[in-house]
């Protein structure tokens, strides 16, 4: 199969990438784009590591052909902050010491954003379900989810 032009919008800017038919996501944000915040574990959507926002919903990139993000509007780790101005979800997990190795954190923040931008004042629960795809083999998940409540905290005060 012949090569295409995959045209998106990417950390809201148009972006158009050649891609193949058999590409994923998570191989053309990696390989073609550079974008390597965006991590690949398991390649099976187990581990979350390369969860991003895809049309307002988190994904596993590895279980998305590139071509189904045609027209979509994707949001990477690279997208939500930077280094002169970190997300509140990026500061929020540095100070809750919520990372360790640091391998799921960008999955973590995707899920944990995607969640927070249709609930301001997720419950533990809500909190808990929208991180259950993500893995962490390093540490426990009370940091991390609070964490998140911590920022969605910060981010609603600020609204």
């Amino acid at each position: 199969m012949s090569n295409t032009i995959l045209s998106f919008t990417l950390n809201g800017e148009f972006t158009e990438v050649q891609v193949s038919p058999s590409d994923m996501l998570v191989d053309v944000l990696r390989d073609k784009l550079h974008l390597t915040g965006t991590k690949k574990g398991c390649g099976k959507g187990e581990c979350g590591a390369c969860t991003v926002i895809m049309n307002g919903e988190a994904v596993n990139s590895c279980m998305v052909p590139a071509m189904k993000a045609e027209g979509s509007k994707v949001e990477t780790i690279e997208g939500i902050g930077s280094p002169d101005k970190l997300h509140p979800l990026q500061v929020s997990f540095m100070d809750n010491g919520a990372i360790q190795c640091g391998f799921c954190t960008p999955g973590m923040i995707m899920s944990a954003k995607a969640l927070i931008d249709k609930k301001a004042e997720p419950s533990k629960e809500e909190i808990q379900e929208a991180l259950s795809g993500n893995i962490c083999r390093c540490t426990g998940y009370v940091k991390i989810e609070k964490a998140v409540s911590d920022a969605a905290k910060q981010i609603r005060e600020n609204l």
